[in-house]
């Protein structure tokens, strides 16, 4: 067996270690407990407060807030959290634009896109 083999066997006993998957399922399982808050979040009158003005937290737009959709500042994927402080209302071309993106990421996205129009 050649070194290069021995490597991608060690990798591979790695990647499915018993630790590993075990960090897996609690990714997953923080996952679905915040997925849960924001769930719960949605239908308080917290958000429907924050909804009624009908206005995108990122572009400023109006909207029926009905048309509005919830974003996590700092996505959940990014480790962000369901907390009122990370939650805002986002039109829906807005929130897809954003997927991912951390605030900081955000404004330099906007930033590129205002000055490749100028």
């Amino acid at each position: 067996m050649s070194y290069k083999d021995r490597h991608i066997d060690r990798k591979r006993a790695r990647r499915s270690s018993p630790k590993n998957e075990l960090l897996h399922h609690d990714a997953e399982t923080e996952l679905a407990i915040e997925k849960s808050k924001a769930r719960e979040l949605r239908n308080s009158p917290w958000w429907k407060n924050k909804t009624a003005a009908g206005e995108c937290y990122y572009c400023g737009g109006k909207f029926s807030p009905s048309d509005l959709t919830m974003d996590h500042k700092i996505p959940l994927a990014r480790g962000g959290k369901s907390e009122k402080i990370n939650l805002v209302p986002a039109c829906k071309e807005c929130n897809n634009k954003k997927k991912n993106m951390l605030p900081t990421e955000w404004e330099e996205y906007m930033d590129n896109i205002k000055n490749s129009r100028i």
